[in-house]
């Protein structure tokens, strides 16, 4: 990227991102002229191979936000093919997680990867995906009923999906591109992951109640209707991971923390969770565990008959946080919330689930864990009704 090239993107972050600057600048001439400094900027940015994306450009891609004032066609185009290319991410690694067992590929982190290195086509949706995981060939018991009636068993061999380190994926691709991936990219990768994905409420300070009742077990006696996804069995099962004493994994959504997913969750999160691995393995390891939205996708992904945890079923996708709230079609300020149970209420990066009384069940963060908190002074900015959820 050129210095003049370099010099404007700046500007244009600092222009969307700094209330002081926005106020110098004045709010008519922003509204003029902010599409095309956002054009100019994210056009730069694409050219250069080097994207810095400012919230406005991440949100225009991740939750088709709407455009404000006059959009240039460009830009229009350029958010168009993206979200396009998006969607088609989404099924690829949809298809790809179909095979996977307790840890598949992150949908945020591919396209997090592929906004940042590959949104001018450098490379198709589906051929990008491929580079993020591998398969293991994998063999398991099984037991029949022979002609006689006598429980016999054997051997099966299956494929697995195994996600691929992002160092491991970030090789790959270099190759395939033909240029390597810099340190920048992979830190813009990030940045625009933690501000999609959320980072959970690990610098929260405040007072918190931990369950009394550890188990691994999951129960579905409390729920009303099993057969549906609503907000009364919403709140049963928040309940119960908070009194089960349930752990904080980032990219988890309820399964029992083996050796396995923790190794695979290393792999997939050097930073996010590797930094915690020493605290994760003496507090964590055997129990169940989550992150934030990974608290209700479990419940989304939920099979009451089997009691076991499905990857995006029941309609409910793989989403982070923040798109679980853009996704939401009722929604508002905090301070309106109604006294409705199985609400979800939401800050910038977090998700917890109110549970009425003015308390809140949340996957609060790897040293917190599922905690139950008070709704008022904890700093959630929203409430809404969780896309897929049943509020009749």
């Amino acid at each position: 990227m050129s210095a003049a090239a370099t010099a404007l993107v700046k500007a244009a972050i600092a222009l969307f991102t700094d209330p002081k600057a926005r106020k110098a600048f004045g709010w008519i001439l922003v509204a003029i002229f902010s599409p095309v400094i956002l054009l100019i900027a994210f056009l730069c940015s694409l050219g250069s191979g080097a994207a810095q994306h400012n919230n406005a450009m991440v949100d225009y891609s991740f939750y088709s936000a709407d455009y404000t004032g006059e959009v240039p066609a460009e830009f229009e185009e350029q958010m168009t093919f993206i979200r396009t290319s998006f969607s088609s991410l989404d099924s690829a690694v949809a298809s790809v997680n179909a095979t996977a067992e307790a840890s598949g590929l992150d949908p945020i982190q591919v396209k997090a990867a592929y906004l940042v290195l590959c949104s001018e086509g450098q490379m198709s949706p589906e051929a990008f995906v491929n580079y993020f995981y591998t398969t293991e060939q994998r063999t398991r018991t099984v037991y029949a009923a022979n002609e006689g009636g006598e429980v016999v068993s054997s051997t099966e061999t299956y494929t697995v999906t195994v996600p691929r380190s992002l160092s491991s994926a970030y090789s790959s691709l270099s190759i395939a591109l033909g240029q390597d991936i810099t340190s920048e990219e992979k830190l813009y990768v990030q940045d625009v992951y933690t501000k999609i994905a959320g980072k959970g409420g690990e610098d929260y300070e405040g007072s918190f109640l931990r369950g009394s009742d550890p188990s691994v077990e999951l129960d579905v006696s409390t729920f009303t209707d099993p057969s549906t996804k609503n907000a009364h069995d919403l709140v049963a099962y928040a309940n119960h991971a908070w009194e089960s004493g349930w752990g904080y994994v980032w990219g988890t959504y309820g399964h029992v923390l083996t050796e396995s997913l923790l190794n695979s969750k290393l792999q997939q999160y050097p930073d996010g969770v590797g930094k915690y691995e020493d605290f994760i393995r003496a507090n964590w390891l055997d129990s169940r565990t989550t992150d934030c939205v990974g608290l209700i996708k479990g419940y989304g992904w939920l099979d009451p008959d089997s009691l076991t945890i499905k990857y995006g079923t029941n309609g409910m996708p793989d989403i982070g946080a923040n798109t679980m709230y853009h996704n939401a079609t009722v929604s508002g300020p905090i301070t309106t919330i109604p006294e409705t149970p199985g609400l979800a209420v939401w800050m910038d990066g977090h998700i917890g689930v109110y549970i009425g009384g003015g308390e809140v069940i949340e996957a609060s963060g790897t040293k917190i864990g599922v905690v139950k908190t008070q709704l008022a002074g904890r700093g959630w900015t929203h409430w809404l009704k969780v896309p897929y959820i049943n509020y009749d």
